[in-house]
């Protein structure tokens, strides 16, 4: 009995390390996401385009951190502050908006399942202070914006959001767009930029005036 609670216990031990076993490889590698994975499981669509940083239009890249993550560029992939101001407006941990880092958000998708709970909290703030240490804050936000979900059948990654709200490139949105596109994250099933609700456009037009007004945000992702 001894040795199978302890072939259990190494078991449960190496599978929670193999996470960050693998993160140094997404320096080179395109990872794909837990929820395309669950999709192509269950025999469901999935549309997903990576393209590197430089081919998505810098508006979105700053609109996702404003809407997202506006300490993106300083902290270390988890904002203590945002967290704690959360819990206070809320009896559970994430569910007000900003208390996950986009590093936590891309842990999250990674290695870890969808929804709430304090143990999946648990695990992923280790993993995603580990992404912010292995890899530079460009290629985090590159990983994320490529396998974030951005629309209700399956289309995961910036290319594959913009071609299904707008019918372009993601290389070729405008800022208003960029905005739109922002604004659906939280939930691209009940929110669309194709069609876009009262919220969506009154959400689109606060980070498009953010990002005017906070343009430095994404200094830490500049550059070809």
């Amino acid at each position: 009995m001894r040795r199978l609670v302890r072939g259990l216990v190494i078991l449960a031990v190496a599978v929670l390390l193999i996470p960050y076993a693998i993160a140094p490889l997404y320096r080179f590698i395109d990872p794909v996401s837990t929820p395309m994975l669950w999709r192509w499981a269950t025999g469901k669509r999935v549309q997903q385009i990576v393209v590197p940083l430089n081919r998505i239009a810098p508006p979105l890249r700053l609109a996702v951190i404003v809407a997202e993550d506006g300490s993106f560029c300083r902290n270390r992939g988890v904002d203590l502050g945002a967290i704690r101001e959360a819990m206070q407006q809320s009896d559970e941990i994430g569910e007000a908006r900003g208390a996950s880092t986009i590093t936590q958000q891309t842990a999250k998708n990674l290695f870890l399942w969808e929804g709430r709970s304090f143990i999946r909290k648990a695990l992923e703030f280790p993993l995603a202070l580990w992404l912010n240490l292995v890899l530079p804050k460009r290629r985090v936000l590159e990983i994320y914006l490529n396998i974030a979900q951005w629309g209700p059948n399956g289309e995961f990654g910036a290319e594959a959001g913009a071609r299904w709200a707008f019918g372009k490139s993601a290389r070729d949105l405008n800022p208003y767009e960029a905005a739109e596109l922002a604004a659906i994250l939280p939930n691209p099933i009940a929110r669309s930029a194709r069609i876009p609700s009262v919220l969506v456009r009154r959400l689109a037009a606060l980070y498009q005036r953010r990002s005017i007004e906070f343009s430095g945000l994404d200094a830490c992702v500049r550059g070809s």
